[in-house]
């Protein structure tokens, strides 16, 4: 049972903030789906610039929760450009059984519930 890599949840979570922030009629200035290079989404919407940085987690871990010494930095650097920043956190577990681990081929569950202004 091949158990999906950290690479391959960042883009699971890259889809899951990217067709959100575009069901919401966002524009997308920038896309950056490398992992810790931030911020993964520059975007526009009614005349705001904004910084989206996106992070998964696997359950039981909160995907809420996140590295205020990083948001930080990535707000001081917002405001250089006069944008706002947010982070989108994505969490991920088996669909049947959240003890398990993520694997291939296997339903797995999606904990997104919109950006987080910071």
């Amino acid at each position: 049972m091949d158990q999906l890599s950290e690479n391959e949840l960042h883009q699971l979570a890259m889809n899951t903030v990217g067709a959100s922030l575009e069901e919401q009629g966002f524009e997308f200035l920038a896309v950056n789906s490398t992992p810790k290079k931030d911020p993964q989404f520059v975007c526009t919407k009614d005349k705001i610039l904004r910084f989206v940085i996106v992070r998964h987690v696997r359950y039981p871990n909160n995907p809420k929760d996140f590295d205020k010494a990083l948001m930080d930095q990535v707000k001081e650097h917002a405001k250089k450009f006069k944008a706002k920043a947010y982070f989108a956190g994505v969490g991920f577990a088996h669909a049947e059984d959240y003890s398990k681990s993520l694997s291939k081929n296997e339903p797995y569950a999606t904990n997104f519930t919109g950006l987080q202004e910071v």
